[in-house]
C-alpha cells in the first residue's frame, strides 16, 4: 500500500521541490534575469532615435461617372502604385532629394551616392490600405525615419508631393497615349475607308442599271415598258385593220367610178352598206361591256361616220352628169377635196402611223430585251458587289468604332486636365513626430523581461545541475538502492537559522529592487519613450 502511494506521488508535479530550488536559487535567477534586462533596455537609452512622419493619402474616385465620361487610363491601382513607387525610389529621383535636404551628411559626407540612396530607400516605407468587405485600396500611407523630426516631416512632405504629382503625370500621359493612339488608328481607318469607298463607286460606276439597289426599279420599268408594248402591239393591229378596210374603200371608190349601173346606182354601194352594218354591230357589241369613252368605242364611232359619208357621197355621185372619159380622167388626177382622194391620205397616213408603231415596238422590246439581261445577270451582280461591299462595310464599322472611342478618349484626357478623375488627397498630412519611433524603450522593456526570466532560468538550471548534493529524501532515495530503514533529524545551530534568515531578507529585498526598477523602467519608457 505504501509503495502504491509512492507510486502515485511520483507521477504528480513535484511542486515543493521546485519551490525549494527557487528558495535556493533565488539569486542565481534574480541577478542574471535583471542585468540582462537592465542591458536590453539600457541600450534602448544608447541606441540613436530616429522619428517617423507618416502621412496618408486618400485614393479619391473620379468626380464625373462613369457612365458620361468612361477613364481610359490603367485602372488597377496596385499596379500604378508600383510603377509609380518604382519611378520615384529611383537614383536620380531620390539624389535630388538628398541633395536639396543634405541627408545623410549631404555631398560631402564619407557615404557613396549609391550607399545613401540604399539607406533612404530602407527610411521609407509605403503601406497600403485595403478596404476589408472587397480588399480594394482605398488609401495608402508614406512614412520615414530620420534622426531629426524636422528632416522626417520634410522628407515625408517632399514623397508626398511626389506621389501626388506623378500619378497626375502618369494619368495625364496614359490618357494622351490613348487618345493619340486611337488618333493613329482612326487615321489609317480613315484611308483604308476611303480605299473601300472608291472600289465602290469603281464598281458601281461599272455596273449601272444592274445594281443590287436597282433591281425594284428594273422590274417596274420593265413592267411599264411590257405594257407599252402590249398598247403598241394592240394599236398596230388596229391601224392593219384600218388599213384594210381603207384599201377596201379605196378599191370600191375607184369600182364605182369606174363602171355606173343602168339605174345610176353607183357600184360597191351594197359592200359599203354590209361594211356599215358590220361596223354598228360592233359598236353596239362594244357599247354593251364599254362607256362611250373608251377608245375602242370612239374610234368605232369615227369609222361609221366616215363610212356613211363615204355611202352618200357614193349615192350622190351618180346624179352628177359626168361621162367616162371625166371618170377616168378623175382617176389619174383627183381633186384634194374628192372622196377618193381623202380615202388616199387616210391610207398614206394610216401607212405611216403602221411605221412609226413598228418602230416603236422594236424600241420597246430591245429595251424589254435589255432590262430582262439587266434582271438576269442580278444575282451575279448582286454576289460581286457583296464582296465589295463586305470590305467596305468592315471598314466603316472599324471607323465608326475608333471614331466613338476617340471622342470618349479626348473626354477622358480633359477630365484628366481638370484633375476630375481619379487622383490623390492628402487625409493626414506629414506630421511632426514628438518622440522616436526607434527605438521604442517599452517594447525594449519587454524584450528584456522575456529574454531575462530565459536568462535567469538557465543561469539557476546551470547551478542546479553542476550542484551534486542531496537536498531531499526523493533524491536519497533515488541514490540509494535500498529502502530507508529510518532517518537522522537535521540539527540546525543559532548560526545557520541567521545565516538562512539573512539569505532570505537579502532575496526578499533583491527582489523589491529588481520588480521596482522594473516598473520604474516601464513606466519611464512610457511617459519619455
Amino acid at each position: 500500500m505504501a509503495e502504491l502511494i509512492e507510486e502515485q506521488n511520483s507521477e504528480r508535479p513535484d511542486v515543493e521541490r521546485y519551490l525549494d530550488i527557487i528558495r535556493r536559487r533565488h539569486l542565481h535567477l534574480l541577478i542574471p534575469f535583471f542585468c540582462t534586462w537592465l542591458i536590453i533596455w539600457g541600450s534602448s537609452w544608447v541606441l540613436p532615435p530616429l522619428y517617423k512622419s507618416t502621412t496618408q493619402i486618400l485614393v479619391e474616385e473620379p468626380t464625373m461617372p462613369q457612365n458620361y465620361v468612361a477613364p481610359n487610363v490603367n485602372e488597377n491601382l496596385q499596379n500604378r502604385l508600383q510603377s509609380i513607387t518604382q519611378q520615384i525610389l529611383s537614383r536620380t529621383r531620390l539624389l535630388i532629394i538628398i541633395d536639396k535636404l543634405h541627408l545623410y551628411g549631404g555631398a560631402q559626407g564619407s557615404l557613396t551616392e549609391d550607399k545613401r540612396v540604399e539607406r533612404m530607400r530602407k527610411d521609407i516605407s509605403i503601406d497600403l490600405v485595403r478596404n476589408s468587405r472587397n480588399d480594394e485600396i482605398t488609401a495608402f500611407k508614406i512614412s520615414y525615419s530620420a534622426p531629426d523630426p524636422q528632416t522626417a516631416q520634410r522628407v515625408t512632405t517632399e514623397i508626398k508631393d511626389l506621389f501626388i504629382n506623378e500619378n497626375l503625370k502618369v494619368r495625364q500621359e496614359q490618357s494622351q497615349g490613348t487618345t493619340k493612339f486611337i488618333e493613329n488608328q482612326l487615321e489609317e481607318a480613315r484611308v483604308e475607308l476611303a480605299q473601300q469607298e472608291e472600289k465602290v463607286k469603281a464598281f458601281e460606276g461599272g455596273h449601272q442599271g444592274v445594281l443590287p439597289s436597282q433591281q425594284t426599279s428594273n422590274l417596274t420599268i420593265l413592267g411599264g415598258l411590257q405594257t407599252q408594248l402590249q398598247n403598241e402591239q394592240d394599236s398596230l393591229n388596229q391601224s392593219k385593220q384600218q388599213r384594210v378596210y381603207l384599201q377596201a374603200l379605196i378599191e370600191q371608190n375607184r369600182a364605182a367610178r369606174g363602171s355606173l349601173k343602168a339605174d345610176g346606182t353607183p357600184n360597191g354601194l351594197a359592200e359599203v352598206d354590209q361594211q356599215l352594218a358590220r361596223l354598228r354591230a360592233e359598236l353596239v357589241d362594244l357599247s354593251s361591256r364599254y362607256t362611250d369613252e373608251y377608245p375602242d368605242v370612239v374610234k368605232l364611232k369615227g369609222q361609221i361616220a366616215k363610212t356613211e359619208k363615204v355611202r352618200e357621197e357614193l349615192i350622190v355621185a351618180p346624179k352628177k352628169p359626168v361621162d367616162e372619159a371625166s371618170v377616168l380622167h378623175e382617176a389619174d388626177g383627183l381633186s384634194p377635196n374628192s372622196p377618193l382622194a381623202q380615202l388616199q391620205n387616210q391610207l398614206k397616213l394610216n401607212q405611216f402611223e403602221i411605221t412609226n408603231r413598228e418602230q416603236r415596238i422594236g424600241e420597246l422590246q430591245q429595251n424589254i430585251n435589255g432590262y430582262q439581261a439587266r434582271l438576269n445577270a442580278a444575282p451575279t451582280t448582286e454576289q460581286q458587289f457583296a464582296e465589295v461591299t463586305r470590305g467596305y462595310d468592315q471598314s466603316k464599322s472599324i471607323y465608326d468604332d475608333l471614331l466613338k472611342k476617340k471622342n470618349a478618349s479626348e473626354m477622358a484626357t480633359s477630365m484628366e486636365q481638370l484633375q476630375e478623375g481619379e487622383h490623390f488627397t492628402v487625409l493626414d498630412p506629414p506630421g511632426l513626430p514628438l518622440k522616436p519611433d526607434f527605438p521604442n524603450r517599452l517594447k525594449f522593456c519587454g524584450i528584456g523581461l522575456g529574454l531575462g526570466i530565459v536568462v535567469g532560468l538557465l543561469f539557476a538550471a546551470g547551478f542546479e545541475f553542476a550542484d551534486d548534493r542531496l537536498y531531499s529524501e526523493t533524491d536519497l532515495k533515488a541514490l540509494l538502492p535500498v529502502t530507508i530503514l529510518s532517518e537522522i533529524p537535521e540539527v540546525i545551530h543559532p548560526s545557520d537559522e541567521a545565516r538562512s534568515r539573512r539569505r532570505s531578507v537579502l532575496g526578499w529585498a533583491l527582489t523589491t529592487i529588481v520588480v521596482v526598477t522594473i516598473l520604474a523602467g516601464a513606466t519611464i519608457s512610457i511617459l519619455y519613450g
